[in-house]
């Protein structure tokens, strides 16, 4: 797929406000630090498209790109903020849990977990949640470029194994660096696949 359109729309906390078109929707989630903003922009082939910050917790809101005009990306707030208080945290909760569960425009959900680090209880939960409310969702291991190759491979696969103990099927997984470029054409192909089959 070729990106010749990638603009901002809004930005909310309610899905009831998200806009109002029957355009499918590509969620990007994962914890706070994990990559998404930079990720994003890869994908979109736009530097400043998604705000990216050192200090976790930059997206507390829905943010919606149009891509192409038919199709929009929806970058998700984060989850598993250490440093937000429990408030907000529910807050937080209630927004990305409203959205998934809501929105009837959802077509896939991108789940982004950070290569270098081992199977977290919060993202192993999450995505058993996401299993049991029936979400599709696909797995995006980000950071790649951070190991060497042979590193790499085995802490996916060390992961893939240990998804395996509680899945019969594991979700489209994705290898990507937003430093390098890895992955775009993967999830872009996939995108556009989905969108076909609509």
């Amino acid at each position: 797929m070729d990106i010749k359109s990638a603009e901002f729309v809004i930005s909310n906390t309610d899905y009831k406000k998200c806009p109002d078109s029957k355009l499918p929707e590509y969620a990007f989630i994962g914890r706070s630090n994990v990559g998404k903003s930079s990720l994003i922009n890869m994908l979109c082939n736009r530097k400043g498209l998604a705000m990216t910050s050192s200090k976790p917790g930059k997206t507390l809101l829905i943010n919606h790109f149009l891509i192409n005009n038919n199709w929009h990306l929806v970058d998700l707030p984060g989850y598993g903020y250490a440093t937000a208080g429990k408030k907000m945290r529910g807050q937080l909760q209630d927004i990305i849990e409203s959205y998934i569960l809501q929105r009837e425009q959802l077509t896939c959900l991108f789940l982004l977990i950070d290569c270098r680090l081992e199977p977290q209880k919060i993202d192993t939960e999450f995505m058993e949640w996401l299993g049991e409310n029936g979400v599709p969702f696909s797995i995006v291991f980000t950071k790649l470029d951070k190991l060497s190759h042979v590193k790499g491979i085995e802490s996916i696969r060390a992961y893939k194994e240990k998804l395996a103990e509680d899945w019969e099927e594991l979700p489209p997984i994705f290898l990507t660096s937003s430093e390098k470029g890895t992955g775009r054409d993967d999830i872009l192909d996939y995108i556009e696949g989905i969108n076909k089959s609509l």
